[in-house]
């Protein structure tokens, strides 16, 4: 054996945990089967790290946000994923977000050069007998390993559908119309306040939007997929407005703190366009993901104001993802309780989100760091924002009940003193701030 530890799926979290461990001296065989002659339903290259549904890490505000308090906390870490979206971000106002082209490309060169890691293209169809493993294929883990994990489990996958927003070419959309704002004009870390593409619509072109998401044809489901449940966070646009008519207006087409510069009011709805790349010439459709077929889309899609001419680099699509039932199936350092030389990672554990995905693959991989070094690394404190994510895979949530879940504040043990409600987000950071450094300084006492 040429290497100390296997990681299975080059994705964020596995790429993550190559990088961590292969920093801390140990020899990494890395297996992707993108590029080895195998493909997903929702990837469109073999780079390592590609980002399909968003390029947008959400909130970069470590002070008040709990995904951006996670951003802090791997960045202090060592995060190769945190590196690369600071080194390729595009204005998102206080969103973190990222070309997903160079991103992927930087952490798959960085890999590629790195001494410690072997990249192999490679499908992997067996969970393997022996030899420190770490299993971060994801929520599109191909059919026959994930047969060989139920095998492992005796549970059957749970999976819920992720669907992906279209992109559109930025000189097809009509500034004539549109305008560039940020909501309430908020100025994020880089951009000017007016970091989105703005479409606004009356009440009479919101409505026959609405209507037209309910009538439009729609991608037929496999007769396995049709109980399968959508998570919350990733709605597909026409599910959203089969709850009610006014649901879009209030979630992702609300047209509050955005001031038309041609009406000087908030126009009764909005389609709001974010930054996909560097250049400036992508810009993704927010919160349109959906599973309207490709021609209903570019006809619906065409009606919204600004966009009657959109020329689309990708349109939106569907894909079926997977998920372990973690808090029954794995331990508090992330290993398989009924194969312990087995570690999971990312999504396919239950976490939701790219950067929730990462920090599960950076800690999987110091857990897995320590073992090989004879020691027993404890996780990270309940109170930090990787402890809380932590501490809700691996049993907090309950196990029968067990959904996806991206970091937020609901995960954290309450503050033990009453604070007011306008400083409790400070709290939790704050509070998450000094338990980290102490997490670091005891590890690393005991590393020496």
């Amino acid at each position: 054996m040429d290497y100390d530890i296997h990681i299975i799926g080059g994705g964020l979290a596995g790429s993550e945990a190559a990088w961590q461990l292969a920093e801390a001296g140990l020899r990494v065989r890395l297996s992707e089967m993108r590029g080895g002659g195998d493909m997903t339903p929702a990837h469109q290259g073999d780079a390592l790290a590609e980002m399909v549904c968003s390029n947008s890490f959400r909130s970069d505000d470590g002070d008040s946000n709990a995904v951006g308090l996670l951003h802090r906390e791997m960045r202090a870490l060592n995060s190769l994923i945190m590196r690369e979206a600071d080194a390729t971000k595009v204005p998102a106002g206080s969103a973190l977000a990222v070309d997903r082209d160079l991103f992927a490309g930087g952490v798959t060169r960085t890999l590629a050069e790195h001494p410690n890691v072997t990249i192999v293209r490679e499908r992997i169809d067996t969970l393997p007998d022996a030899g420190l493993t770490i299993v971060a294929t994801g929520p599109l883990t191909a059919a026959s390993l994930a047969e060989s994990i139920g095998a492992a489990t005796g549970k059957d996958a749970l999976a819920f559908f992720d669907a992906i927003a279209p992109i559109v070419y930025r000189d097809s959309i009509d500034m004539d119309i549109a305008w560039m704002a940020s909501r309430w004009d908020k100025v994020g870390p880089i951009g000017d306040g007016k970091d989105y593409i703005n479409c606004p619509m009356d009440k009479d072109q919101y409505y026959a939007f609405v209507q037209g998401l309910i009538d439009g044809e729609k991608t037929d489901f496999k007769d396995w997929e049709k109980d399968t449940p959508y998570f919350e966070g990733c709605m597909p646009i026409e599910v959203m407005a089969e709850r009610g008519v006014e649901t879009l207006r209030f979630g992702p087409m609300k047209g509050v703190g955005l001031d038309n510069p041609r009406t000087g009011r908030w126009p009764y709805a909005v389609v709001q366009l974010r930054q996909d790349n560097a250049l400036g010439t992508l810009w993704n459709m927010v919160g349109f993901q959906t599973k309207l077929k490709y021609g209903a889309q570019v006809e619906l899609f065409r009606t919204i104001p600004g966009l009657e001419k959109a020329e689309f680099a990708r349109l939106g699509g569907l894909h079926r993802n997977s998920f372990i039932r973690s808090p029954e199936l794995l331990d508090q350092q992330l290993r398989l309780k009924s194969a312990p030389h087995i570690r999971f990672a990312g999504q396919i554990t239950g976490c939701e989100g790219y950067v929730e995905s990462a920090a599960i693959g950076l800690i999987a991989a110091r857990f897995a760091a320590a073992e090989l070094a004879g020691r027993t690394l404890p996780p990270p404190p309940p109170e930090t924002a990787l402890g809380a994510l932590l501490t809700h895979i691996t049993g907090g949530a309950d196990a029968e009940n067990y959904q996806p879940m991206n970091v937020n504040f609901g995960l954290f043990p309450p503050l033990a003193e009453q604070v007011r409600k306008k400083d409790r987000k400070l709290g939790y950071t704050q509070r998450a701030g000094e338990a980290l450094a102490q997490w670091i300084q005891q590890a690393e006492s005991k590393a020496a």
